[in-house]
Parts: structure tokens; sequence; C-alpha cells
């Protein structure tokens, strides 16, 4: 069985000022989506869903539709502020989507098979799609989850700080554990290091720190431990408009409670991704650069 490829394209992208998801970056105006697309069929992926606020389904119907036709299946979840919310919370004052995590809820109706998740602004290279949809589709153990990992200082952006899951892992490649840290950056103060902020204070991370991209491998059992976590979620952060419901909080849950496990991946594929608009060139030209040199087509499509 194929496995599913779940995109995460609902965000609002703040400090992008605009929807980078739609943004267009390799020199015949692809979107960062279509060379994931173009891996993930490559890899055996049988379908994508992009999980999408409501008002972006035309653009995205749009762009992807005709595209893809014959070459995946594709189908559309929506993330809406009140999906799986508890009822007897009552209306959700909140204008921003719930999280990574109730993202990927969102897609529960959605696949029946494993499936892996991704951003729908980060380039994660072929080699990413290939170690998971290996595992997705040979492991057959359900508690058994799985994550490709970069190394911290391959995945930071020159034009401000960057949120990332920074991971502990054991000596058999298994998570230990995942923090979710929102401002990573390099400083310059006594020379160059990596830090993360936290209130006041800032930590030092080394160079090569394995960090989560948010690429994801799941086994679909895992859907009722999420829902039953996010309910629990919804209900102690009701009244937090800016509370998220991380991906990262999803698995730290499945190990702390020994109901699930990861496997890290070390992929030694180029990573880069869009956080600010400044980024923009640099991804440009490195997409240029995969073109140039063979890695893609001239054109994906």
């Amino acid at each position: 069985m194929q496995p599913t490829l779940l995109i995460l394209a609902a965000g609002m992208g703040s400090r992008y000022g605009g929807i980078k998801q739609l943004d267009q970056f390799g020199p015949n105006g692809e979107t960062i989506i279509d060379y994931s697309l173009f891996d993930a069929i490559r890899a055996g992926f049988g379908k994508v869903v992009f999980i999408i606020r409501e008002e972006l389904r035309a653009d995205f119907e749009e762009v992807f539709g005709k595209k893809l036709a014959g070459k995946i299946e594709v189908d559309y979840a929506i993330q809406a502020l009140n999906s799986y919310v508890p009822s007897e919370l009552g209306a959700v004052n909140r204008t921003k989507p719930w999280g990574t995590g109730h993202a990927m809820l969102c897609a529960k109706n959605h696949t029946s098979t494993p499936f892996a998740v991704i951003n729908a602004d980060d380039f994660y290279g072929l080699e990413a799609f290939q170690l998971i949809s290996n595992f997705l589709t040979t492991d057959t153990d359900d508690q058994l989850h799985a994550m490709v990992g970069y190394e911290v200082k391959n995945t930071l952006s020159e034009n401000g700080s960057v949120s990332r899951g920074v991971c502990e892992v054991a000596e058999n490649g298994n998570l230990i554990s995942v923090i979710e840290r929102t401002k990573i950056y390099e400083t310059d103060s006594n020379g160059k290091k990596i830090v993360f902020e936290e209130g006041e204070s800032l930590t030092p991370l080394s160079p090569d720190t394995p960090v989560s991209m948010n690429f994801w491998g799941f086994k679909p059992s895992v859907f009722p431990l999420v829902l039953h976590q996010f309910e629990s979620y919804a209900i102690a952060n009701i009244d937090s408009p800016k509370a998220e419901f991380y991906i990262p909080t999803v698995m730290t849950n499945l190990i702390e409670t020994d109901t699930g496990h990861c496997k890290v991946f070390r992929s030694r594929s180029e990573w880069f991704g869009v956080t600010y608009p400044d980024d923009k060139p640099t991804v440009q030209a490195a997409l240029k650069e995969l073109h140039d040199n063979g890695a893609y087509p001239d054109k994906l499509w």
C-alpha cells in the first residue's frame, strides 16, 4: 500500500508577509511544494492531502489540480478553528490555527495508510522522501513512527530567528525527546555560536544538534491518540488564543506514555526553507543550481 503525504499549508505566514505556500521560487515559477510533490511521487507516495484553510482551497485547486492529474491522488483537509474542539467549550476565540499537531489531526478522515507530514515551505530533498517512504512501506510496528532530522547549523536563516524541534536521540537511533524552541539563531557575540532564547536567557546549541524540520512518518493508529491529546489541550488552552498544539508535543506525549516510539533518520540532503521575505533570493538561487546540476529536470511537470 502506497503511503500518503500530508502537507501542512494552513499557516498564516505572519513573518513572511504573504501566502508563501503558493509563492514562486523555481526557475519556471515552481512553488516549494512542487519540489516536495515531485520527490514524493518519485519515492512512491500514492496520495497527497493538502491541509489548508477553507479560503485557500480554490487557489490550491487552481495551482496544483491540473498538474497532478494522473500522477498522484489529491485530497484536501480543512483546518478550521473549531475542528475537533470539544463542543462543550463553545465558540473558539482565536484568529490563527491551533498548530501543526492539530493540522495533522484534521487529516484524520483523509488517509487510512501510513503517512508522512511535511511543511509546505521547506525543501527537504529526494533522499528524505525515500527514507520515510521505505520506512512506511516496510515497518509493521504500529507503535513505531519516524522523523527525518537535520543538523541545526544547516537550518538557520540569515534574516532572523527560526523555530525548530530540538531533539535528543538515543544510541539505538530512537528519539528520546523533542522540544519546540521558537527563537533559534546565530549570535556574533564572542564569535559565532548558535543559541536558543527562552525568556531572558540564552542557551547554546552544538552545531550538529539534530532538529526536527517537521518531516514525520506516522502509522494511522496514531490518530485516536492525537485526538485524545488535542481534546485535553483544547480544554486547557481554550482561553489562550495564541496557544499551539505542535507535532513535537504529540510525539513527546507518545514517548512519555510509552504508547509510541520514533526512529530518527539523518538526511544528507540539502535543506532550505523560507521564513522571511529576504530568504527568497537564497532559495531561488539554490533551486536554480539544483536544476542546473541535473537533480531536477528543466521543468518539473
